[in-house]
This record gives structure tokens, C-alpha cells and sequence, in this order.
């Protein structure tokens, strides 16, 4: 900035200022792109026709009815069993088949038995091995 003192008056010269001020402008003109610039993202969209599966633990479920302990060995009795995956009831017959369809569209392959306490393990181990062969990776026991 100069000053003038042609007449006794000083005076500010701003023309420099202007031209650095334009030079400024134009910079930021430059630099600020004019279109977007980043990545195209694909966002993905809500399913509409598919309904998700609910998230449910699978609890195979043994049940001891209608005992009649034999006179001559008391820890051995004659029970009648049934069978629920989830409280509903499935035969014997049926069990391996039930399991190949609950775990055909799971990723987790997580199941439970929950058995009476006053039975044997005799009597539990056939539902392990029906699970096992359904395609469940872990078997875990409840009380």
C-alpha cells in the first residue's frame, strides 16, 4: 500500500489489494471443483417379497409319561417318551428329517436337548446322533 501526498492529503492506493484479492478468487475458483467428486457406491435395497427368518435357538425337547418301575430293579423303569422340537411334537421316526429341514436355510447349527432329569443318558444319546447326522454342529445339553 502506498500513500500519496500530492496535495498534503494522504491517500491509500488499494490497487494492490484489489489484485491480490482477484488472484485469491481465482485460485479458490480453481481449486473448488465444479462437479462430485468420490466413489459410486451401489446402497443396497430392502428385499421386498422376502421375509427374514425369525432367529430362534432349536431346543429338542424329551419327556418321560406313564413310568412303572419294574419290582425287581427300581433304577430301571418303563416309560413312555415324547418327543418335541421347539413344543411341537415329532415322532422318533420323523426326528432326523424335522432337523434337516430347520437347518436347511440356517447358518447357525446350534441345537439343544432338554431332557428329565430321571432319565438316562442311554435314552438322550439317539437324539444327539439324529442331530448330529441332521447336519447340527453343536449339540448342547439343558437342564
Amino acid at each position: 500500500m502506498a500513500f500519496s501526498t500530492g496535495n498534503g492529503q494522504p491517500e491509500m492506493n488499494v490497487t494492490p489489494m484489489i489484485d491480490v484479492l482477484l488472484v485469491l478468487i481465482i485460485i479458490f475458483m480453481i481449486i473448488v471443483p465444479t462437479k462430485p467428486y468420490g466413489l459410486k457406491a451401489d446402497l443396497p435395497q430392502e428385499a421386498t417379497n422376502s421375509k427374514p427368518t425369525p432367529v430362534t435357538t432349536i431346543v429338542i425337547q424329551l419327556h418321560a409319561s406313564d413310568c412303572t418301575a419294574q419290582p425287581s430293579d427300581h433304577s430301571a423303569a418303563s416309560c413312555k417318551l415324547s418327543l418335541k422340537i421347539n413344543e411341537d411334537p415329532v415322532e422318533w421316526a420323523d426326528l432326523k428329517g424335522r432337523l434337516v429341514d430347520i437347518y436347511k436355510k440356517r447358518a447357525e447349527r446350534v441345537a439343544f436337548v432338554k431332557a428329565d432329569p430321571d432319565l438316562a443318558f442311554g435314552q438322550v444319546a439317539p437324539i444327539i446322533d439324529a442331530a448330529r447326522a441332521a447336519g447340527v454342529d453343536t449339540v448342547g445339553l439343558m437342564r
